[in-house]
């Protein structure tokens, strides 16, 4: 399993820096978020943020969790993406899905998908743009809500270890639902969440050896490597966080994010003495 951290609060000088801290002590991962008036925060832009650190460290993996693909153009996430992939040296990964409806970028702005089935439309046309602009080929897609006729993005992204010249997408999968999953199993992972009233609560081994069974029966063998990216606080004690990834691991899942929440308690000095103890690991 590899073990990422987020970059929930401070400056976006901060923010950076703990992208650098994150490379030096340890971490596989670094990832900023991605909202526009989410009850008060201070939200910084995650290309700027993840363009900066890309140029400022070589080896961490980096993206944000999660990009709300709905309501941004396809076309042109596309293009930042591989921007940054390029200045990362093909560091950058994708975990995207509805976005938060709480956002006042969607729910104070006319125009915007208001509703879940709307979103999971917008979504799915998103996927099936992102998807074929990384071949670097002409395209045509005919969605649901977009028509794209003869689109070519050049450059490709960064050539991966395998051979691949994508982007990894890790889609937000709401579990056991059919569609949901049935949509990330198409790509290159899933962010799980419970279905329902359990959306809030976290994965346990149990459910991360169901979901990896959910993914083996619907997902070909010869597809690709696909991740399993689980995310949330880890235990402040540092014996009780090791046990909790090394059993989340042997459930089957690649990624474990570290995210904390609550602006009382994760203040960007909190966050820094937090990312400079290294992973649990």
């Amino acid at each position: 399993m590899r073990l990422g951290f987020v970059g929930s609060f401070g400056t976006v000088r901060e923010v950076v820096d703990l992208a650098v801290d994150a490379e030096q002590h340890g971490w596989d991962g670094f990832f900023t978020w991605d909202g526009v008036d989410l009850e008060g925060m201070d939200a910084w832009d995650p290309w700027a943020v993840l363009a900066a650190a890309a140029v400022r460290t070589e080896r961490v993996t980096l993206g944000a969790l999660v990009f709300a693909l709905p309501r941004r153009r396809p076309w042109v996430f596309a293009k930042q993406a591989v921007t940054v992939d390029h200045l990362s040296g093909g560091r950058l990964v994708l975990p995207v899905g509805l976005g938060v409806p709480m956002d006042r970028a969607v729910a104070g702005v006319s125009g915007e998908a208001a509703t879940l089935r709307e979103r999971a439309e917008r979504l799915d046309d998103a996927l099936a743009v992102l998807d074929r602009s990384f071949s670097g080929e002409r395209f045509d897609v005919e969605g649901t809500h977009l028509r794209v006729d003869g689109l070519q993005l050049r450059p490709v992204p960064v050539t991966r270890p395998d051979g691949r010249t994508r982007i990894p997408l890790w889609v937000v999968g709401s579990f056991p639902s059919e569609r949901s999953m049935g949509r990330a199993v198409r790509y290159d992972g899933v962010v799980p969440q419970h279905r329902g009233d359990r959306a809030e609560d976290p994965f346990d081994p149990g459910d991360v050896a169901a979901l990896v069974a959910w993914v083996r029966e619907h997902r070909p063998a010869d597809a690709g490597p696909f991740d399993v990216v689980l995310h949330g606080a880890l235990p402040a004690d540092r014996g009780a966080a090791r046990e909790r990834v090394a059993a989340l691991a042997e459930a089957g899942a690649t990624w474990f994010i570290d995210a904390l929440w609550d602006p009382a308690t994760a203040t960007p000095e909190a966050l820094r003495a937090r990312v400079r103890q290294g992973p649990p690991a």
